[in-house]
C-alpha cells in the first residue's frame, strides 16, 4: 500500500527529479508533488512523496535531518489535513 511522506525545508529552486533522485535508493517513487503558490507559481519549500510501505519507512529514517543543499530536510509520514468547518456565508 502506498504511503504519502512529507518533505519539508526544501531549498526554493529544488524540482521534482531531484527529489526522485534523493528518495530512489530507499525504494520505488510512486509520486512527487512539490506545492508551488497559487498567485507566484513559485515552490513554498515542501512537497509529498509516494513510495510503498518499506521504501517509505527507510527513506524517513535515512533522510530526516540530512543536508539538502544547504537546508536541513523534515522528513516523515504525512498526516491527513484536517479540515475546518465552513463558516456560513451571509447576504
Amino acid at each position: 500500500m502506498p504511503k504519502k511522506i512529507y518533505v519539508g525545508n526544501l531549498p526554493f529552486t529544488t524540482n521534482e527529479d531531484e527529489i526522485r533522485e534523493l528518495f530512489q535508493p530507499h525504494g520505488e517513487v510512486l509520486s512527487v508533488n512539490l506545492i508551488t503558490d497559487r498567485i507566484t507559481g513559485k515552490l513554498r519549500g515542501f512537497g509529498f512523496v509516494e513510495m510503498n510501505d518499506d521504501g517509505a519507512k527507510k527513506a524517513i529514517d535515512a533522510l530526516d535531518g540530512q543536508d539538502f543543499n544547504g537546508r536541513a530536510l523534515r522528513v516523515n509520514e504525512a498526516k491527513d489535513r484536517e479540515r475546518s468547518p465552513r463558516r456560513e456565508r451571509r447576504y
